[in-house]
């Protein structure tokens, strides 16, 4: 992945402000590790790629961070700090503990997450590559964590990521997606 591939995706997402707004003030929620992740900064590339408004169909903002504390009170808690923390926003942010995806998730989905040692482990996990970035800012300016790279979200090619048995959720999203962004290409599972 390029410093100018990087480059791209900040001055993109940063066109979005809401990613701009969210990303100024996550740090404020006390996490180092921690992401603005998935649809909001795919979708801002989308969207800015078919000249559409910047935040057109982006139906939530997603916070990613990681806490050694499972418990579902202490998630609360900084759930509703982050409901106070973006209150003036009219978008929803949905916070989550990435520490505390594998006591649910396979209720939820039917497979085993596997175990968590940091905010970055879900963005692995994501059903489609193409969306697996986060991106947060640091003294320096910002970080960006691509493991599959950038390459297909600048091109438009969703790509299917099989490190958790989820092709209907893959399938689902994708198809979503290509119905709101109609220039995108999907991968079969």
């Amino acid at each position: 992945m390029s410093a100018t591939s990087e480059q791209r995706l900040i001055e993109v997402i940063r066109e979005n402000r809401w990613n701009e707004m969210i990303l100024a003030r996550a740090a404020r929620l006390g996490f180092e590790d921690w992401w603005l992740t998935a649809g909001c900064i795919a979708q801002s590339v989308w969207n800015h790629a078919s000249g559409r408004d910047i935040d057109a169909g982006i139906r939530d903002y997603d916070l990613f961070y990681y806490d050694e504390d499972t418990s579902w009170q202490a998630e609360n808690e900084v759930i509703a700090r982050a409901a106070h923390l973006f209150a003036d926003l009219p978008v929803e942010v949905q916070v989550r503990n990435q520490a505390r995806v594998p006591l649910w998730y396979e209720t939820k989905f039917g497979t085993p997450f596997g175990a968590v040692s940091r905010a970055s482990d879900g963005i692995d996990r994501f059903p489609c590559a193409t969306v697996a970035i986060g991106v947060k800012r640091v003294q320096e300016g910002f970080e960006v964590y691509a493991p599959f790279g950038l390459g297909s979200l600048f091109e438009g090619i969703l790509k299917p990521n099989r490190a958790l048995p989820i092709p209907g959720v893959y399938a689902e999203k994708t198809g979503r997606w290509q119905y709101e962004w109609p220039h995108l290409r999907r991968e079969p599972w």
